[in-house]
């Protein structure tokens, strides 16, 4: 009895022990649960939202590039993309092939799609190839039972309405690279794409725009249930350039398949109006994937179609450089333009011989004459006396030897040497031979199409310090119309009135007397007459081997081991209103292949300009109300009176 007593009294005392125990981690446990569901309660609920609302990232529209009259050339179309999501396509290989039997799709394609699905989740849709067209569409979608997991998506893709007209004035969109990805969200997109070159890497950040957000549903998986809520978002900026579209397709156009560049702008604003280089590429071409056929057929080409050549290209300026040395010698009072040298083909200096490039000669001329027949002789005379240093400073001052700063990448500086600059780069002592090379625009001496359009426009409007633009800014500013007052260029570059039209008389007489070397491309409207000057850049000399071979022109020679052609000039010559550039890769004599091309570019720029003039006249520009009106006369007026490529705005 007394130990049943006792074995109760320790029973009941575990038993009271077991069950405070219980009590104490019930009330823990209790107190735990209020504090995670009372007093914690909002923070976990914003986790749980967070885990099941997820916020993605919406690319914007790229903004819209327009010409000086409101063309389109660079905007944006519907882009169908076709996607499979490989949790839903039990065999990929086999979609694939059956794919392939209603679109383009090579081994290479399939290697890539196949190889972004293992990197991939089950349900993340995988692009398989963008831009269809509606043809292909149609027998996607009639097929759809079977092709499991195969989709279309509409999205946005970059078009370029001129095509390679405008492609190395513009550039390019491109996929984001590895290099190029910085802590940017929307570079972090697979389909965003960012400006690899001309314009549109210029200007990326501009055109790029803001992206929007969508807030979707998702499962414990991250497959998407529902969009909850969408912000689009906010498109590019619209880049506004002083180039007009028509003038520009017109240029490229007339260089047919030569390797060139033409450049066209205005002597007072410094508005570039065309900044042609050909061959080029088709841009929309890179937007669809460029295929690897269509690549070697670039990198092969031997004209360098991927090159902008305007911008890029440097070359020696030949006789067109012989207005900087006539300049030089005058300002610094070592000759007159009555000043004389006589013309025998050549001259001595030491043991060589320098010829001129007629080999009878030009017998007795003046400053004048020289320039209008492009005498050698008389240029190297002028070189001799005025040495190298002098006469590149002369040329700085005109836009040569330095980078335009017109805005665009691979801008090229070309080159005006010195003494010092010889000694320093190459460690010789400068020869007095070079001077007189030098002296007529070869040698160590390069300059860019666009160098020589400025130095054109410089002379042209009276010796001011113009500047190459091809960006509006801001956005609302209007183009100049080639008729209106404007105030004046820039700083005067300090040359005197005297030298200037001793200089200007000269290429006037170029392109207008029967002795000049471009009289044979000379516009004939009396209103337009241009005055210019032809050039040609030596490649390689003929040697006396060849020569004895049968081997004298230029054209029987490879074609690249023919000399460059150039033209540099303005219009009309009584009032100047443009400049203008021409250089043909290997194209032999500047009077034969450039000052055609030059012509013919010029007389279509002033018919535009002139019929723009009358469209703006015709409307009225005073008031809001007439905006509209004049913009579509202007892009009326300067397409031709046709309606441009992409409905323009």
């Amino acid at each position: 009895m007394i130990r049943d007593q006792e074995l109760y009294r320790i029973f009941s005392r575990r038993a009271a022990l077991v069950a405070g125990g219980k009590l104490v981690l019930l009330a823990a446990l209790s107190g735990r649960m209020y504090y995670l569901q009372v007093i914690e309660a909002e923070r976990y609920r914003t986790l749980a939202e967070d885990n099941r609302i997820n916020m993605r990232l919406l690319a914007p529209l790229r903004g819209v590039i327009f010409d000086r009259y409101g063309v389109e050339i660079a905007a944006n179309q519907q882009n169908y993309r076709l996607v499979v999501v490989p949790e839903r396509s039990p065999d990929i290989d086999q979609t694939l092939a059956r794919v392939a039997r209603f679109i383009a799709l090579d081994e290479r394609d399939r290697k890539r799609v196949k190889k972004v699905i293992r990197r991939k989740r089950g349900f993340v849709p995988v692009t398989i190839r963008e831009n269809l067209d509606w043809r292909e569409v149609a027998k996607i979608e009639v097929n759809t039972p079977d092709l499991p997991g195969v989709l279309i998506e509409v999205g946005q893709t970059r078009l370029y309405p001129f095509g390679e007209a405008a492609a190395h004035l513009l550039g390019y969109v491109g996929a984001v690279s590895e290099s190029e990805i910085t802590g940017e969200p929307l570079l972090q997109l697979p389909s965003f794409r960012i400006g690899k070159n001309g314009v549109e890497k210029a200007r990326d950040k501009q055109l790029r725009g803001r992206g929007g957000r969508s807030e979707v549903e998702v499962n414990a998986t991250g497959r998407v249930v529902r969009e909850l809520s969408r912000k689009e978002g906010q498109p590019g900026d619209e880049i506004r350039l002083t180039i007009d579209m028509a003038l520009q397709e017109f240029a490229f156009k007339r260089v047919g398949d030569q390797s060139a560049a033409v450049t066209v702008m205005d002597v007072r604003t410094g508005e570039v109006l065309a900044l042609a280089s050909a061959p080029a590429f088709d841009p929309n071409a890179f937007n669809k994937g460029i295929t690897g056929g269509y690549w070697r057929q670039l990198m092969g080409d031997e004209r360098a179609p991927l090159t902008n050549k305007s911008i890029s290209g440097q070359y020696a300026p030949g006789s067109t450089f012989k207005m900087m040395v006539a300049l030089a010698a005058l300002e610094a009072g070592l000759v007159g333009p009555e000043h004389s040298v006589f013309c025998r083909g050549f001259v001595r200096l030491g043991r060589s011989r320098f010829h001129c490039w007629k080999r009878g000669g030009h017998g007795l001329v003046d400053m004048h004459a020289a320039l209008q027949q492009s005498c050698d002789v008389y240029f190297y005379d002028l070189a001799r006396r005025t040495g190298v240093n002098r006469f590149s400073a002369m040329a700085e001052r005109f836009g040569l030897g330095a980078p335009p700063g017109i805005g665009l990448p691979g801008e090229k500086p070309g080159l005006m040497p010195t003494r010092e600059w010889k000694l320093a780069v190459i460690g010789e002592r400068w020869q007095g031979g070079e001077t007189l090379v030098a002296g007529i625009g070869q040698g160590f001496t390069l300059a860019t199409p666009l160098q020589l359009a400025v130095m054109a426009a410089r002379i042209g409007n009276g010796g001011y310090q113009v500047r190459p633009r091809i960006f509006l800014d801001p956005p609302g500013e209007r183009p100049q119309d080639l008729g209106a007052p404007t105030p004046g260029p820039g700083a005067s570059l300090g040359i005197s009135d005297g030298a200037m039209d001793v200089v200007r008389r000269g290429m006037f007489a170029v392109s207008n007397s029967p002795r000049g070397t471009a009289y044979r491309s000379r516009i004939r409207e009396k209103r337009w007459r241009m005055a210019g000057k032809t050039g040609t850049s030596q490649v390689r000399r003929i040697t006396l081997a060849e020569r004895r071979r049968g081997i004298v022109k230029n054209e029987e020679r490879p074609w690249k081991e023919r000399d460059h052609a150039l033209f540099v000039g303005y219009a009309p010559a009584h009032d100047p209103r443009l400049a203008i550039s021409v250089v043909v890769e290997h194209g032999g004599g500047g009077s034969k292949a450039a000052a055609p091309i030059a012509r013919d570019v010029m007389v279509e720029a002033l018919r535009r300009g002139e019929e723009v003039e009358s469209a703006a006249m015709g409307i009225g520009v005073g008031g809001a109300a007439n905006r509209d009106g004049l913009g579509g006369a202007l892009r009326k007026a300067a397409l031709g009176g046709g309606a441009d490529r992409h409905g323009g705005r």
